[in-house]
């Protein structure tokens, strides 16, 4: 036998166990016949055909060399341990490998094993580099373009390696968000299995001085979750408060101390909800090519905030309002790069606001929204007296609409550009009060800043020596202007129910678009299942 083993069925663990078992893969792996067998197995996926084509199928795995034993047993561990990341260990089928592995007797046998493991390899190493789903066909919204690594590359990559464990293990994404929800699925699974956070907390609203039954719960159930200390008071004191407003922060509520309806909704949460966000967001991870290192925009829209990150920390965070929950209105999710600032921006208005909101105000009255101009083919400005807006649709209406600069434009005073497809930008708005609210859904889906002027500081930090004065000596024109910015910025606008930060509990956050749930769905689909739920 050339594999020097007898084939079983083996389990999780004893997969990694016999990847240890030294193979002895005969010599003759370089006669036709080894060859011949690649190159047919080969030929049923045009790029696995291409590779053993250009090493002249030269063998990977079965050679009989100590560095083809360290892939074969790095990739039989990492398959095994699949759902360390969140992904299903049963589409990688590791019996079925070993098996056919057990049950190699010739040089035909062997270079089928070969190809078999080179596909495993190679479906493992897409999944975990680039997720295992396609985003744009779960939800409209998602229209993140994945990149995925060349397979060619995969394959050099891995030989070139001198430890291919060490290589398997970087496949993964290397940000520290990955690896602290990572950590987070372990805790959450062992949690799980220890039977949770104890029961529920009845519904209702408790406040300071409240006491009875129900405030004994609640204090237990915080105590579960960590945001307390064991106590026996048996009333809603200073220590319940404080604990309630450090859960109501880590879950985007208003930290007023007072345990409502929302409080109490999240409270209850079962930790199968939370490791379902942790794993979707593992997922959604995987779908972004991110740099461990240089600056980076972050919009989650779920969480409500847009945040600048430089080689990693957050350096800047603030408040955001983002798509209504509309079908025609939600914030898409993609990566763009930022290239410029527009101070004192002019307001283009989109056309399907122009004709799906304007337009019938203007056919009632012609001089509604009168501080928007009318702009006709040419770039001239309309005489709204003269036209009939009776006579135009959605479809054939035949004007741009225009705010000019300044306090009461839409876009506010300025706005940062990522030119996209989508014409989604960041931008100042003049509606200051809807930042105090606590959930913050409500534009046509770009993204309105809190802070945009610290914002703007911040950009322009890296580029001018006084960026706050630079700012506003363009400000005060009252012109519009296009500030270039030296080095562009990845911008990334994700959605996350489940996020991590340096310092402190891991921040879990409502699903506002509905989207998790369709990308739990598409998981279950693939085999993703929580613990005890496999098979």
């Amino acid at each position: 036998m050339l594999f020097g083993f007898q084939r079983r069925v083996v389990s999780k663990v004893g997969a990694a166990l016999l990847a240890g078992t030294v193979l002895t893969a005969s010599p003759a792996v370089a006669f036709p016949v080894f060859k011949q067998a690649v190159a047919e197995a080969a030929s049923q996926n045009s790029s696995v055909a291409a590779y053993y084509r250009s090493v002249q199928y030269a063998p990977v795995w079965t050679a009989d060399t100590e560095i083809s034993r360290e892939r074969r047993k790095a990739l039989i561990r990492a398959l095994a341990s699949s759902d360390d990341h969140g992904m299903p260990s049963a589409r990688y089928d590791v019996d079925a490998l070993v098996g056919q592995m057990a049950s190699a007797r010739s040089r035909r046998d062997l270079g089928l094993v070969e190809v078999a493991m080179t596909r495993v390899y190679l479906k493992y190493a897409r999944d975990l580099t680039s997720g295992i789903l396609v985003p744009s066909k779960i939800d409209d919204g998602l229209v993140r373009e994945i990149v995925h690594r060349d397979k060619q590359e995969l394959m050099d990559s891995l030989v070139a390696s001198g430890t291919p464990d060490d290589f398997l293990k970087s496949l993964a994404p290397q940000t520290a968000e990955y690896l602290r929800l990572k950590k987070e699925r372990l805790r959450l699974e062992a949690l799980i299995a220890s039977g949770g956070w104890g029961p529920q907390v009845p519904s209702g609203k408790f406040e300071p001085g409240d006491t009875g039954a129900s405030v004994i719960k609640l204090r237990d159930r915080l105590i579960a979750l960590g945001f307390m200390q064991r106590s026996s008071s048996a009333s809603y004191d200073h220590t319940i408060e404080k604990a309630v407003q450090a859960f109501q922060i880590a879950h985007g509520l208003e930290a007023d101390g007072v345990a409502g309806k929302a409080t109490i909704e999240e409270v209850n949460r079962s930790p199968e909800h939370r490791l379902k966000s942790v794993m979707v967001a593992m997922e959604r991870e995987r779908w972004l090519d991110r740099s461990i290192e240089g600056r980076e925009i972050l919009v989650n829209l779920a969480d409500f905030t847009a945040k600048i990150l430089d080689d990693g920390k957050l350096t800047f965070r603030t408040r955001s309002v983002v798509g209504k929950n509309q079908s025609d209105r939600r914030s898409p999710e993609f990566s763009d790069t930022m290239e410029h600032i527009v101070i004192n921006p002019t307001w283009n208005v989109p056309r399907s606001i122009a004709t799906k909101e304007y337009l019938p105000m203007l056919k009632n009255n012609p001089n509604a929204v009168g501080y928007l101009r009318l702009v006709n083919s040419r770039g001239q400005t309309v005489d709204r007296s003269q036209v009939d807006f009776s006579q135009f649709s959605t479809r054939n209406f035949p004007f741009d609409m225009k705010q000019a600069p300044g306090n009461r434009n839409a876009l506010g005073l300025v706005k940062f550009m990522f030119p996209n497809k989508h014409n989604i930008y960041l931008h100042d708005t003049p509606q200051k009060a809807l930042f105090a609210r606590e959930t913050r859904a409500y534009s046509h889906g770009c993204i309105r800043l809190h802070q945009p002027f610290d914002f703007a500081y911040a950009l322009l930090a890296k580029q001018e020596e006084n960026p706050k004065q630079f700012f506003h000596s363009r400000l005060k024109t009252g012109r519009e202007t296009r500030v270039d910015l030296e080095v562009n910025i990845p911008v990334h606008i994700i959605y996350r129910t489940a996020y991590t930060e340096a310092k402190g509990p891991v921040q879990y956050r409502r699903d506002v678009y509905g989207r998790d749930a369709k990308i739990w769905n598409a998981l279950t689909n693939v085999g993703v299942a929580l613990p005890g739920q496999q098979g």
